[in-house]
């Protein structure tokens, strides 16, 4: 059974984002497993999927939204082994999204469709997620304190 505390924000996380200052660009940090089937809501058409397809069709909608508010998908991949931590860390995908300020992250929540599109897929598809909210470069590029 998923924990509530690893599928979506809660009030209070979304409230200290919001007041965090400056509100300068952030890396979100997108952590996600999902789950072997996606568990719909009874009723929902073409319901039976995997979580990942149940995500992309989440993402869609998402990439749409984080594009409205001047964001971009800077880097996304598969997570293929856990080498630090126990089964509870275990991930699968990892996507780092860069936003020009908090306010634009929060504001995806006003994109059409975005909403509904996050509680039927994205609920359906995710059995444990993390979000880590980075200080980000101006420009929507990851960057080393080596480099």
């Amino acid at each position: 059974m998923s924990d509530p505390q690893h599928l979506e924000p809660t009030d209070a996380q979304l409230a200290a984002i919001a007041a965090h200052r400056p509100d300068g660009p952030i890396v979100c940090l997108n952590l996600n497993r999902y789950r072997a089937r996606a568990v719909y809501p009874p009723g929902t058409p073409d319901a039976d999927v995997s979580g990942r397809e149940a995500y992309l069709r989440y993402g869609v909608v998402a990439f749409q939204a984080i594009a409205s508010v001047g964001g971009r998908i800077v880097w996304a991949t598969e997570a293929r082994s856990l080498a630090i931590g126990c089964e509870h860390d275990r991930f699968e995908e990892v996507v780092a999204v860069w936003y020009p300020s908090r306010a634009a992250f929060l504001a995806i929540e006003q994109f059409p469709g975005y909403r509904h599109a996050f509680e039927v897929h994205r609920r359906a598809a995710v059995e444990h997620a993390a979000l880590l909210v980075c200080d980000a470069a101006a420009e929507p590029v990851l960057t080393s304190p080596w480099a």
